[in-house]
């Protein structure tokens, strides 16, 4: 199974329409302190904090610090600390995935040559593997109930591709 590294939404976002799940096609989930920080430190009563804190408690989560903080500290400059540090996390540890889903965030980390997905990349392979019955259902749920803004022309793209697999 792949291994991956992730930033905070996709954890966010995943719990708050309860698709955690999806994450389980992976080995093992990898986040540094600064997501682990925003995500349930500061998560306070969010819808999710338990099951991350339960995916830790079970080894399937981990929490890693990144050795290069001189890179960190660069990223920084242009990416919130959760992104810098899961950046620089999958460039030392060199996972199957790096799981982002902020536009500038995913452009640096592909700078880095690092594979990316993100939560709509982790619907669809769900929906792929049977696991979801409607991209159109979660993606309302994300907008609606996550407040993840999905832009319309993405949204209308994945609908067309989910009706070509029917």
């Amino acid at each position: 199974m792949p291994r991956a590294v992730s930033n905070s939404s996709p954890l966010i976002h995943l719990s708050w329409i309860d698709r955690f799940s999806l994450l389980r096609r992976f080995s093992s989930v990898a986040i540094p302190p600064a997501v682990w920080r925003e995500v349930v430190e500061e998560g306070g009563s969010r819808p999710g904090v338990s099951t991350i804190r339960h995916a830790r408690e079970s080894g399937w989560l981990t929490v890693i610090e990144p050795n290069n903080r001189d890179l960190v500290n660069l990223l920084k400059q242009e990416l919130h600390a959760g992104e810098a540090e899961s950046i620089v996390l999958a460039i030392e540890t060199k996972p199957d995935i790096l799981i982002l889903d902020e536009s500038d965030a995913r452009r640096i980390a592909g700078l880095y040559d690092l594979p990316i997905t993100g939560i709509i990349g982790l619907l669809m392979q769900g929906k792929k593997e049977g696991q979801i019955d409607s991209l159109r259902d979660e993606m309302d749920r994300l907008r609606n109930q996550g407040g993840f803004w999905i832009h319309d022309k993405l949204y209308e793209r994945i609908l067309d591709w989910e009706q070509s697999l029917d």
